[in-house]
């Protein structure tokens, strides 16, 4: 509910709406996905505290397009640093984004896997998730680049986001294949150090959970 707020308000005279009518398609699309399978699969609180959190800024990015996001201006307001916006060049917000989404979701994409799936070496849900979070992203740019095309003018510049760098597609896959690389070598240090897997437990549980209630008992 706190998310819905959010997107009503800053569904209120984004910068470009086609743009923002595009990108709310992914998420409408995993909304509908989370909400039609909740009955069977239901992430942790952990999981949907993160997934929020990405929400909120792919919001942000939706509101303003992304390659226009004020960010730079929003840290020289806190900081002061006047010439901050011109020693950086590029707005880098899209690519801080798809870096997180391999952040951030690396978690929840572990428990979906644990709950789908019973691999004999741990070792695999760190790998598949890694692999998942690189064919999303792959899927996405070129989800991205059939908008642009068939949408075409302002739009479909808008959310294709390149800003003249004609590798954004791959830097892009990259920074979200080394957010889940740290994700999981984070969890994976965790595991190491308490002996405890949050996601592998989270994962297993519900599939105990699901299959309780569908044996009737």
């Amino acid at each position: 509910m706190i998310w819905l707020a959010f997107a009503a308000v800053l569904g209120i005279a984004p910068k470009q709406r086609a743009d923002w009518w595009m990108e709310q398609i992914v998420v409408v699309t995993g909304l509908v996905i989370l909400v039609t399978t909740h009955r069977w699969f239901a992430f942790s609180r952990a999981s949907y505290l993160l997934g929020f959190i990405f929400l909120c800024l792919h919001t942000v990015g939706a509101h303003y397009t992304y390659s226009q996001v004020p960010y730079r201006e929003w840290i020289e307001s806190v900081t002061g640093m006047e010439a901050y916006s011109q020693t950086v060049g590029r707005n880098h917000f899209d690519r801080g984004v798809h870096f997180l989404y391999g952040l951030l979701l690396s978690r929840p994409w572990r428990e979906a896997f644990y709950f789908s799936m019973r691999p004999r070496r741990d070792l695999w849900s760190h790998v598949v998730v890694v692999s998942f979070v690189m064919a999303t992203s792959l899927l996405y740019e070129l989800l991205e680049w059939a908008a642009a095309v068939t949408w075409g003018g302002e739009a479909g510049i808008a959310f294709l986001g390149t800003q003249g760098d004609p590798w954004d597609a791959q830097k892009d896959m990259l920074l979200a294949s080394l957010g889940s690389l740290v994700a999981v070598s984070a969890m994976k240090l965790r595991i190491c150090l308490t002996g405890f897997d949050p996601a592998r437990s989270w994962g297993e549980g519900q599939r105990r959970r699901d299959s309780l209630v569908g044996s009737g008992s």
